[in-house]
């Protein structure tokens, strides 16, 4: 008997997996920027790491470390506090492939010291490819890497933690952090009651000799399996900050008794917890009642790598999308040749292009800032203006990006949805959209000439280019005006999309030109490809974006 034939069961008209691919050598606005940002001599190393961030193995990993979120051990099997999580073997090796390449240190020296040179360039570079992959466990590479900033304002700790940090090895194993090969850290500020106003945290700090006692309760502290945390609580003389390491000096377990994991929208292959501190040992950081001082130099940090990681999610979406769009037909068209979806995707590149060009000319500042007043400047005012920008625009974009795709990007076997999904944790975490645009009025006003500094350099490196005056004479009239706070979020979006517009001119003047005339000389839809473009900008857009 011949068996039926199911014709419908062959499968075309879809696009291959874009995987096996160098996420560094097809992005030359990555490349382009980099080298614009001094990072050009990395170029090998970079598409070295591409290539293998970019292989089907890799995207394997972040899919099984998302599919197989982490589990909370409270307890052993005879009753003992555990307060253990355990995570699936994907996840660790994306870590250590992290922490192989410097993605959590390559910007220190081994004494803890500003490395120099395209330090933060280049790792950035990595950060973002690695985000396009998974971004979940990066949450404590970008913690420990910005710790070193925190634990820096007191010299014998740094001490004795940084030939830890700085070795390129990942040990997952529950051990004091001074017997191990490498190590991560993490941290504590955010409480119920509080949440980003951390001045009314309530944990309290108890002298105990030459170190703390902590007691109290935290409502986020993410990456629970690190090997120490930078927290806050009340001493005798305010809120501080302190070094709390997993394990006490002895070798006992320390006190850290994690009470839940958070069920997050995205970020799931990366653990979250809600803890308590029983009497928890710790190292005091930086002066009593200078907390905020000591740990927002970490923060400065978390918040630029927010900002990368936005970056890298949407330049996968628009990868993804592109490469979709090359291969599937509709209405006897590769669907990429529809005019409509030109005009889509032409769009979505433009503002990818203008979005790497800032974050990495950001991560310049941050290279130079230890010997230049004015890139310091430029740093401590568009750290918090990028932030807002660039995050708050990843949702949207990656809804688009999915659209795309149609049916294919909504669904989980995609990456799409995943990327959807974490995309909101960056715009959130460290200080939401209103926090960053009051971050940029505290900066006005603490260093007014500084930051009309930043302005009048901003002015001249966008001087040509459409709506760049009026763009500098309206930021600058609603950072000064008395209600300012209440026109912020005007005005700082306003001040990105300037920045943007200029890191790009240094890089693609006529992209600058196409940037500037769609986002700065006219209030921009609220829809990719609701604009003009002439059909030789949309192919070259196209091209440069994905070749």
């Amino acid at each position: 008997m011949t068996k039926p034939s199911f014709a419908t069961h062959e499968v075309f008209n879809q696009s291959p997996p874009f995987e096996d691919v160098d996420l560094f050598a097809l992005d030359r606005p990555l490349a382009e920027a980099v080298a614009a940002n001094g990072g050009a001599a990395a170029e090998g190393e970079l598409s070295e790491f591409g290539r293998h961030w970019g292989s089907a193995a890799m995207a394997e990993r972040g899919r099984l470390a998302n599919e197989n979120t982490p589990k909370l051990k409270t307890f052993d099997a005879r009753g003992n506090r555990r307060d253990e999580v355990e995570f699936h073997p994907a996840y660790h090796e994306l870590m250590a492939r992290s922490a192989h390449a410097g993605v959590h240190n390559s910007t220190w020296t081994a004494q803890g010291k500003p490395a120099g040179g395209a330090a933060e360039v280049v790792r950035a570079a990595k950060f973002y490819i690695a985000a396009q992959v998974e971004t979940g466990h990066l949450c404590p590479i970008t913690m420990t890497r910005a710790s070193v900033a925190a634990l820096a304002v007191e010299p014998d700790v740094l001490a004795k933690t940084m030939p830890v940090i700085a070795t390129r090895a990942y040990d997952p194993s529950f051990a004091p952090w001074w017997t191990k090969r490498g190590m991560t850290l993490g941290m504590g500020m955010t409480e119920k009651q509080g949440g980003t106003d951390v001045r009314s945290n309530m944990t309290r700090a108890s002298r105990d000799g030459g170190a703390y006692r902590i007691t109290g309760h935290k409502w986020f502290m993410s990456a629970p399996m690190c090997d120490a945390f930078l927290v806050l609580a009340q001493a005798d003389q305010g809120l501080t900050c302190f070094l709390m390491p997993r394990f006490a000096p002895d070798g006992s377990v320390n006190a850290i008794q994690f009470q839940r994991l958070k069920d997050k929208l995205g970020n799931r292959s990366n653990a979250s917890s809600e803890v308590e501190f029983s009497d928890a040992y710790a190292e005091r950081v930086g002066e009593e009642g200078k907390g905020i001082r000591t740990i927002i130099q970490m923060v400065q940090l978390t918040r630029q790598d927010c900002a990368i990681a936005s970056a890298g999610l949407m330049r996968s979406g628009l990868a993804h999308a592109l490469h979709h769009a090359r291969h599937r037909s509709v209405f006897q068209k590769h669907l990429a040749d529809q005019p409509l979806m030109q005009a889509v995707l032409a769009e979505m590149a433009l503002h990818v292009d203008a979005s790497v060009a800032l974050v990495m000319r950001l991560c310049r500042a941050f290279d130079q800032a230890p010997d230049d007043a004015g890139e310091a400047a430029y740093m401590r005012l568009l750290t918090p203006a990028i932030k807002y920008w660039v995050c708050k625009s990843a949702p949207g974009f990656l809804y688009e990006a999915m659209e795309c795709l149609g049916g294919n990007g909504y669904v989980e076997e995609g990456i799409l949805a995943r990327h959807y999904r974490e995309a909101p944790v960056n715009a959130i975490w460290e200080g939401s959209g209103n926090v960053m645009c009051l971050d940029v009025l505290r900066a006005l006003s603490r260093e007014p000439d500084a930051a009309m500094a930043v302005l009048q350099d901003l002015a001249e490196q966008t001087q040509g280019l459409p709506g760049g005056a009026e763009a500098v004479a309206a930021i600058a009239r609603s950072l000064r005006r008395p209600d300012g706070e209440r026109v912020a979020r005007l005005a700082v979006e306003k001040l990105a999309l300037l920045a943007a517009a200029a890191a790009l001119n240094k890089i693609s003047p006529h992209q600058a030109e196409l940037f500037a005339a769609t986002r700065l000389a006219t209030s921009h839809a609220s829809m990719y490809g609701a604009v003009d473009l002439a059909a030789d900008d949309i192919s070259g857009l196209l091209q440069r974006a994905l070749p």
